[in-house]
């Protein structure tokens, strides 16, 4: 398997969230390769969207989010847990999309049913943010064989916060897909 190509990532970011579905998120921990499909995932549009964390500005933490398409912001919620998004759109723009679900497909023993749970099955730390994922270590893939499937769209979870921005049907699922964190 080889890294996605970084102009996969230099597109629309709702594109971007919902082609990620059915493809690997490969790492490589201490000799093991893990592998993970992403079933679900969430679009963050850029500073415009109340959602995103780009939208309190360029800080320490969402500098990576500003930088150029195809790398990892991974970050810390609720003091436990780390979450993993994909950089999109040019350089600049502060768009991502957050990998919220995985089903194993190697080497992956704990629940991978939401993006803090998966970060910690799949060994991503905060560490890796910034990284990027057109290296041979930690990166994103096409499956061996493409599968078809119907994609769900639903509103984010957990961003009542953001007024209107919380009822935008940002988020995308594989339908039926029993690793879904949240139907």
């Amino acid at each position: 398997m080889k890294p996605l190509p970084r102009k996969f990532y230099d597109r629309d970011t709702q594109i971007v969230a919902k082609e990620l579905l059915g493809k690997y998120l490969v790492h490589r921990v201490k000799g093991e390769e893990r592998i993970g499909r992403i079933v679900e995932t969430e679009a963050y549009l850029g500073p415009h969207d109340l959602a995103a964390h780009s939208a309190k500005g360029r800080t320490r933490r969402t500098e990576v989010m500003f930088g150029p398409p195809g790398h990892a912001y991974v970050y810390l919620i609720y003091g436990m847990y780390d979450c993993m998004n994909v950089v999109t759109e040019e350089d600049g723009h502060a768009s991502a999309v957050l990998i919220r679900a995985l089903e194993p497909m190697k080497n992956i023993s704990s629940s991978t049913k939401g993006p803090g749970l998966l970060c910690r099955a799949m060994g991503i730390t905060r560490a890796m943010s910034g990284h990027d994922l057109l290296s041979d270590g930690f990166f994103i893939a096409d499956p061996p064989e493409k599968e078809s499937f119907t994609i769900v769209k639903r509103p984010r979870v957990g961003v009542d916060y953001a007024q209107h921005w919380a009822k935008r049907l940002l988020r995308f699922y594989i339908r039926e897909n029993p690793y879904v964190s949240k139907k």
